[in-house]
This record gives structure tokens, C-alpha cells and sequence, in this order.
């Protein structure tokens, strides 16, 4: 499917997609439209009693089916497990992309991470996902996508970088080497387990460091360069791939967003946050699992050096708004407001970790943010959010509703965001990468696991601590 393919609900599709309408109804009164249990890649004894207790409890029927539909579908029909050399080995498809995105795989899982100290084959498999990840990062920690088989060639193999069989695409992202650290200390907070934490581990995250160092591009441009043949202009870097020209103060560049479209300024405001949270992380877990101080140390020092350099170039002042945080910037005083659906976002900060949804700036840049001062916010018939240049003008991310909802602190507006999702699934029981403003069937790809995986564990977060919101 290409990105501005739009998928209509009136087709039939594979089994535990979309609604046929010949399929009969459930128990609930809604179609089944899960995948079958014979078909599914992995079963989760913790995730299956967490659906049926929420079934049993929500009087919201809709929503239950959705959830039961969407919670499990990356362990329905995205995952790959095995054991490898004695270790587990995991490998995390995005849904109709076979290939493993190192951001998208740590999002499909981490929803789960809940669950793991009461099912010890799901903490295993997350532990594989975490082995594949340092594998993937050792091969190439400026690519963003892989695949399973490290001989296979895909369709950007033709991209001017260094590509190697095995990466699906080497778009680098600041976000691709954070997300695997924050899966890796989150596991181990919750479990005390450093069996994933061996020395390729610890070989994984110095890499991280030393790409972060590299990228601060402080004696020149650096090893990273990337072009495409392409009609699209979000999918090539200008300049002779090395993006276009920014003042190093201590900011890491990164040529693409998490979306995988090209930044305009290189200085990618959310992304740096990020890393400054995955730094300190990595700081701690190389302190206290490996008892390398030196090592700690040099990623606590990387992290200040991004932090106080956000603290004098990420913001800008708005006539409106007072001081905001920028979503790019170039360190010369360009800047870009805006907001993109994908995660890092401005608006999923405190997600992350970055701050506290109470921080001054972030509720100003919030207000910006969920309003048309931001290109990218769409409201229509369908429902109101963020969408972005990906998939074009018009088009509302589900995703960034459900990040509107986990960082907020409003019950009025946590009720409209599960509304909202539970009226725009395209009568297809699942959620979508992006629906157009005025017409939710109209939408984008049908099998996207982050996505519902996410609203999985919104509605979970809503369940566990607003309970009455969902009835």
C-alpha cells in the first residue's frame, strides 16, 4: 500500500481486518472480527483475562469490542518469536510493512510491560524484542527499519547511503536509538531481570552515545548522508544529503522525523528531548547492571549538554500563546511551529517522560498545538487532531488523539478523545494510521499495530484510573 492510498470499508479484506458484512455477530451484538485463535502468532494467558475482566466490567459494549480487538493485535498478528543461540529472539512487524521499525516495535510492546510479572511467556517475548533491537542497532544504528532475514533486499535498496542487506530503510531518527532504551529500562524496573542486559547490550548502547556525539556534527557533517530518487519531497534530504545547514550548539540533528519524512530543520525539538530522558536511562542502567561509572558518566554529560542547549534554543516566543516550544529549529533562530501525529511529538512529551504535563511552556505550546496555529490540526465532521505531511492535508492521526488523551489531566477531555476514537474506526473495529477529517471510512492503512496497540493501552490507563469515564 503507498502512503496516499486510501482504503475503503466496503471491500472485503483478510480475516480480522474489516468488517464483512456477511460475518456474524459475537456475543457482544458486534461482528468477530479479532483473529482467529488458530491464527494468532502469540497468545497471552495475562492479556486475555485483562480483556475478559474488562469486557465483563465496562458497560460501554463498543467500547469493549474495540478493545478486545485492538489491545492484543500486535501479539495476534505481528510478532515473530523464537529462540536464537539459547536467547529469545523477537521480531516485530509494523502490520502490513514486513519490517521491524526500532520505534514502532517498542510501542506495540509497551503496553504489555504491565503485565509481564504475571506472565512469564510474555515477559520472555519482550526480552526477545529487546535482544533483536541490540542486534539491529550493532548491524546499524542509523537505520531505522530492518528486516528478519539479514540477506533480504527490499524496494529503498537502490537509496544513496550505505545500505546493507537486511535494512529495510536508513532514514536516521534521533528516536530509533531512544526507543529501545526506554523498552530495555522500563523491563527492567518492573522485573529486576538483567539476563537482556549482556555486554552486546551494553556494546548496543555506547553506539547510541557515540552516534548521538557524531550527530551533534560539531567538526563537520558527520559519517550519516542519505538521497532518494523520489517524486516526494519528504522522502529525500537536500544539500547532498546532509540536510540543510544548521548552527552547531549542542543539538543532535536528525535528518527525519518519527514519521520518516524529512525534517525541514534539523534540530528536532521533541526528538532531543527524548534523548536527553534515554540518555539519563542508559546512564543509570550502565551504572547499576554493568558498574561502569566512566561509561555512565559520558551519558549523563551528552545529556546535559543537549538539556541546556534545549533550554536556550527549543523555545520561541508567540504573540499568542507566550513562550511555546518549537517543533524544528536550526540554531541560527529559524524555527518551525507545528506539531506532527507521530511520537516524538510536541504534544506527547510528557509521554515520554521529558516533563510533567504541568510544565508551563508545554500547556502554552499544548494550547498552540490543539488549535489551527498549527498547520497540521484538522477539524471536520469526523472529529478534530493532528495529522502531518505523511499521508496530507485533512487527514486526523488516531494517534495523536490517543496522545492528546494519555497527557491530559481533564476528564472532559479524556471522555471526548475515547469518544472520538470509538466513532472514527471506520466500522472496522480497529484503528487506523490516519481518517480523513470529514469521513472515517475514508482512511489509511487497515493493519497498523501501533496504532491499535496504543488505543489499548489509553483505554487501559482510563480503566485502571477514571474507571467512570468509560461507562
Amino acid at each position: 500500500m503507498t502512503r496516499k492510498e486510501f482504503v475503503q470499508t466496503s471491500g472485503l479484506i483478510s480475516a480480522g481486518m474489516l468488517l464483512p458484512s456477511w460475518l456474524k455477530a459475537g456475543a457482544s451484538g458486534f461482528p468477530t472480527v479479532r483473529t482467529a485463535l488458530a491464527d494468532r502468532k502469540f497468545t497471552s494467558t495475562a492479556v486475555e483475562n485483562l480483556i475478559n475482566q474488562f469486557q465483563s466490567t465496562v458497560s460501554n459494549k463498543e467500547l469493549g469490542w474495540l478493545f478486545g480487538n485492538c489491545f492484543p493485535n500486535t501479539l495476534d498478528t505481528t510478532v515473530d518469536f523464537e529462540m536464537l543461540n539459547g536467547k529469545p529472539d523477537t521480531y516485530v512487524i509494523t502490520g502490513d510493512i514486513d519490517a521491524m521499525w526500532l520505534r514502532d516495535s517498542t510501542a506495540q510492546v509497551w503496553p504489555y510491560l504491565s503485565l509481564i510479572r504475571d506472565d512469564q511467556q510474555l515477559k520472555t517475548l519482550i526480552a526477545g524484542v529487546i535482544n533483536r533491537q541490540k542486534a539491529n542497532i550493532l548491524y546499524d544504528p542509523y537505520a531505522n527499519a530492518f528486516y528478519k532475514d539479514r540477506a533480504k533486499q527490499g524496494e529503498w535498496k537502490d537509496d544513496h547511503t550505505e545500505m546493507k542487506p537486511g535494512i529495510h530503510e536508513r532514514k536516521w531518527e534521533i528516536d530509533s536509538l531512544c526507543y529501545p532504551i526506554r523498552l530495555s529500562y522500563q523491563y527492567w524496573k518492573i522485573t529486576g531481570d538483567t539476563t537482556p542486559f549482556d555486554a552486546e547490550w551494553k556494546e548496543a548502547v555506547l553506539l547510541v552515545l557515540k552516534t548521538f556525539r557524531e550527530q551533534q556534527r560539531k567538526t563537520g557533517k558527520g559519517p550519516y548522508k542519505f538521497e532518494r530518487r523520489t517524486a516526494w519531497a519528504t522522502d529525500g534530504v537536500p544539500l547532498g544529503g546532509y540536510g540543510y545547514p544548521a548552527k552547531p550548539v549542542g543539538l543532535i540533528f536528525s535528518m527525519f522525523r518519527p514519521s520518516d519524512d524529512a525534517t525541514i530543520f534539523p534540530f528536532l525539538i521533541p526528538a532531543n528531548f527524548f534523548a536527553v530522558t534515554s540518555l539519563k536511562q542508559a546512564a543509570e542502567m550502565l551504572n547499576k547492571i554493568h558498574h561502569d561509572a566512566r561509561s555512565a558518566s559520558a551519558c549523563n554529560a551528552l545529556a546535559t549538554e543537549v538539556e541546556q542547549a534545549l533550554q536556550k534554543y527549543a523555545t520561541v516566543t508567540h504573540p499568542a500563546y507566550g513562550r511555546v516550544y518549537a517543533y524544528e529549529v536550526n540554531g541560527f533562530g529559524s524555527f518551525n511551529l507545528m506539531d506532527d501525529a507521530n511520537v516524538p511529538s510536541l504534544l506527547a512529551m510528557p509521554y515520554l517522560g521529558a516533563m510533567k504535563n504541568t510544565d508551563p511552556v508545554y500547556l502554552n505550546t499544548r494550547k498552540l498545538l490543539l488549535s489551527e496555529n498549527n498547520p497540521f490540526f484538522f477539524k471536520g465532521k469526523a472529529g478534530e487532531g493532528i495529522g502531518g505531511p505523511h499521508v496530507g492535508v485533512d487527514m486526523i492521526w488516531p494517534i495523536s488523539i490517543i496522545v492528546r488523551g494519555l497527557t491530559s489531566n481533564n476528564e472532559t477531555e479524556i471522555r471526548t478523545c475515547l469518544k472520538t476514537l470509538q466513532t472514527t474506526h471506520g466500522d472496522t473495529g480497529f484503528m487506523h494510521e490516519a481518517f480523513h477529517k470529514d469521513d472515517d471510512k475514508q482512511f489509511t492503512r487497515k493493519w497498523f499495530a501501533w496504532a491499535n496497540t496504543i488505543f489499548g493501552e489509553f483505554v487501559l490507563k482510563t480503566y485502571r484510573e477514571k474507571k467512570h469515564l468509560l461507562q
